[in-house]
């Protein structure tokens, strides 16, 4: 019975000095752990800065149209640049979609379809390097004009304005930034309406000419 008591003695002992031992562990791994850390929200918030920006009018019922919440994670002032550069782009487009069927191709060899879609395969490979050189020296003079304050975007002395055009009036040049963007908006309209029925006959309402 001695024998019995002293073995089960030392088992708890044991037992004890094991669980004393874990812990202290715990407790001084606790000690080293990180402090926590409050769940950083991945939403930056730039909806505030639309308050500030044309483009605002009836088309969008007089408030910012963002229906996707695009505005709480990209920045306004990088969304403008890329709205304006797809506008003026899809309005170069949209001119060449429909000039080689108004007015007929230019004098070429290699080019001779009057389809858009069928004339970017045809070009060839020497005309696309040459291309992608023009727009990046483009984009370089851009960025060029940008370092010297001007501005691409209005709100500062326009770094392309042949025709004196930009308006020394406040509320003229908001009124210019606005018909810009509104045709901007509805070249895109436009390009990708010509793209759709292209691929997809009588998918938009677009002339059997264009």
């Amino acid at each position: 019975t001695c024998k019995t008591l002293t073995s089960t003695f030392k088992i708890t002992f044991t037992m004890m000095k094991t669980i004393a031992t874990l812990t202290v562990l715990a407790g001084s791994a606790a000690a080293f752990a990180p402090a926590p850390v409050s769940r950083v929200e991945s939403s930056l918030s730039y909806a505030s800065e639309l308050d500030s920006m044309s483009g605002v009018s009836l088309e969008t019922g007089g408030k910012v149209f963002d229906p996707l919440g695009l505005s709480d994670y990209v920045p306004t002032d990088w969304a403008r640049r890329a709205e304006l550069s797809n506008g003026r782009s899809a309005m170069l487009a949209t001119v060449g979609w429909f000039f080689p069927k108004i007015f007929g191709t230019f004098a070429s060899d290699d080019v001779t379809t009057l389809d858009p879609i069928d004339a970017i395969g045809q070009a060839s490979p020497q005309w696309w390097a040459q291309w992608v050189i023009i727009c990046g020296v483009f984009e370089t003079w851009k960025y060029q004009q940008e370092m010297d304050g001007k501005s691409f975007l209005g709100g500062a002395e326009p770094a392309v304005d042949y025709l004196k055009l930009w308006p020394t009036d406040a509320k003229k040049q908001e009124e210019m930034k606005t018909k810009e963007l509104k045709n901007a908006r509805l070249a895109m309209i436009g390009i990708a309406g010509f793209t759709a029925n292209h691929f997809i006959p009588g998918s938009c309402p677009v002339p059997d000419f264009l």
